[in-house]
This record gives C-alpha cells, structure tokens and sequence, in this order.
C-alpha cells in the first residue's frame, strides 16, 4: 500500500451549514442523526425504493413511498445515534469520527438517549399505516440495529450485518405491496448486502490505521492487503443476486441493461480502489450513491 499521508478525514466539517444556520441546540443532534451527513440516508432508501417498484412492478403508491421514505430516514438516524453512544470511547481517538457529538462531549449521554428514544417512537408510528406483515417483518430489524455497534468488538464482519439491517426495508417493500416475501425478493435484498459488504469495507480502509492502533474488527482489517479482490468479489456476488433475483421477480429485458451498467460501475469502483489512499477510498464510498439510483433506475426499466 502507498504511504501517503493521510488528509484530514473528519466526517464533521466545522463550519459547514449546521454551524451557519442552526441554533447551537439543535446542533449536536442534527449530527447525531448525520442529517449533515446524509449520504446513508440515500444507501438507505434507493435499494428500497427498487424493491418498491418491484414489487408494484411500476411506480409505488405515493403513500407507501413517504412512509418508507420516512421509516428509512428514521431508522438510519436511530441506527447512528446507537452506534455514536456504543461508540463514544472510541470516537474521540479516530480521525474520521473525533469531533462526533457524544466524542467531543458536545452532548451528554442522556441527552442521546432521550434523542433516541424519540426517534424509535417516531419511526414506530409508521407502522400504524403498513400492513400487519409488514409490522412484523419490521421488528426482525431491531436485535439487528441494536447489535450492529458492538459488532467490531468481537467479529470482522459488522458490515454483513450493517448490510443486513440497512436494506431491511427492501423485505419489508414487499411484504407491504404483496403480502409476501418471494425467493427473488430475498435474493435481491442478498445482493444488497452483498453490495454493502463491499462498498462498506471501501469505507473501513479509511479507518483501518485506527481501528487497529484500538484493537478494533473490520473486513477491511480482515482483507488486509487483498481488499481490492474481496470486495470486487462482493461486488460480482451483487451484481449475480440483483440479475437472478431480478429475474425472479419478473423483470423484463431492459432491466438486464441497468444490471450491465451498475456491473461496469461497481467493476470501476474496485478497479480504482487504492487500499493506501484514505481518501480515494472515501471517494469511491461516496460514488455508490450512484449504483443505488442505478438500481431504483433498472427495476423501473424492468416494470416496461
């Protein structure tokens, strides 16, 4: 691996538009629910909204869309509030996440626990307006939520079960629009994680030189020098479960082409991939925002 130094890879930039136009109250808990940070709010929902048009096989009810877009808003945020509060020893000794809330000691414990709370109570009066399958389906997520951020304690696999979590709302599209969850569906929703499971360790080299120094777990840890092959692997692994489980689902013909396309994408990112550049590394994290419109774009096309 190159051994160039590392730049500034504070995921807080002072400065930016929290500090310019909040109120110094709201401040910290916008960051705690990454508000500011909204790039997995976008992991979250396009994933879910291709399973909704999936499932629908053409465009979701307006309805259905705002409670799951709403639903994986929430639920991303309470994801991270939970894991800034797990993680509020280790915070302040990495670079990317030192100036985080609860690390800085900008807010209080308690202070994040009743943010929390809030959150969940939130999120579960969505459920008023899904189905009694979809209620259940949604609490299969919880131990998920709730382990993911102590999972670098004691395995180097915590991004399988981000993935897992993360894209749960994919099963849940289903369950809403179909009454069921088909073969296909799960197996989209393995591509997702799958996915995940790549672009996610794209994200741990970033902090692998402190995971380490903290006797923390990662794939990126457990990849070690063969990163790029790993997670071109995890990625071939997406694109075969997207294109068998699209075609489960009944996706037609132009729905190959997006698949084509999102495998072009994905085989450039681990081309790209420099396991020594933090910073490339990152980039390359931010550009799968574009694989999950791809693949909201490719189940459209799929409904033609």
């Amino acid at each position: 691996m190159n051994t160039l130094s590392q730049p500034d890879l504070s995921d807080i930039k002072r400065g930016d538009w929290v500090d310019r136009r909040l109120p110094r109250l709201f401040r910290p808990y916008t960051r705690l629910a990454r508000l500011d940070r909204p790039v997995g709010i976008w992991l979250t929902l396009f994933p879910c909204w291709a399973a909704l048009i999936q499932a629908a096989h053409g465009l979701p009810d307006l309805g259905t869309l705002i409670v799951f877009s709403l639903g994986a808003l929430l639920m991303r945020s309470a994801g991270s509030t939970i894991n800034d509060m797990a993680d509020r020893n280790f915070d302040g000794h990495v670079e990317r996440t030192r100036f985080r809330p609860l690390a800085s000691g900008e807010l209080g414990l308690k202070a994040a626990m009743l943010f929390l709370v809030a959150e969940l109570l939130l999120a579960a009066s969505l459920l008023l307006f899904l189905t009694p399958l979809t209620r259940l389906v949604a609490i299969g997520v919880l131990p998920l939520v709730v382990l993911y951020p102590f999972c670098k304690r004691f395995t180097h696999w915590p991004q399988a079960i981000l993935g897992a979590a993360f894209n749960w709302g994919m099963l849940m599209a289903w369950a809403e629009v179909t009454g069921s969850v088909p073969a296909g569906a799960v197996l989209m929703w393995l591509g997702a994680v799958a996915w995940q499971i790549g672009y996610d360790s794209v994200y741990a080299y970033v902090d692998i030189r402190d995971d380490r120094h903290l006797g923390l777990k990662s794939t990126a840890i457990l990849f070690g020098a063969h990163g790029k092959a790993m997670i071109g692997l995890f990625y071939g692994l997406a694109v075969a479960a997207w294109a068998v489980g699209g075609f489960l689902t009944g996706m037609s013909a132009p729905y190959a082409l997006g698949i084509a396309v999102i495998a072009g994408h994905l085989g450039w990112q681990a081309w790209q991939l420099d396991l020594g550049r933090p910073d490339l590394s990152f980039r390359l994290f931010l550009a799968n925002i574009g694989t999950g419109i791809l693949l909201a774009v490719a189940a459209y096309l799929g409904t033609w």
